[in-house]
């Protein structure tokens, strides 16, 4: 049950990162390598600045955030 969790939570901040971010979105399966990249370095990110994130709503928060800023960083090298 926990692989499922982690995948409807990489999808949906995928799907919200893209929403931040005024992006379209890549689609279910892009969306959901997004988030679950996003997952990864949203928790690192919130490591490095001591924040905690409990439960379902902060797994989301926090895999939104990492979704956004690895999106930002995509677009930047993009226009490079």
């Amino acid at each position: 049950m926990g692989w499922l969790w982690f995948l409807i939570v990489g999808a949906l901040a995928g799907w919200l990162a893209g929403l931040l971010t005024r992006g379209g979105g890549f689609g279910l399966l892009g969306d959901l390598v997004v988030g679950i990249i996003g997952g990864l370095l949203g928790g690192l990110l919130f490591d490095m600045l001591s924040i905690r994130a409990y439960g379902f709503l902060g797994a989301l928060v926090m895999s939104t955030v990492g979704a956004v800023v690895l999106l930002v960083l995509i677009r930047v090298i993009k226009k490079a």
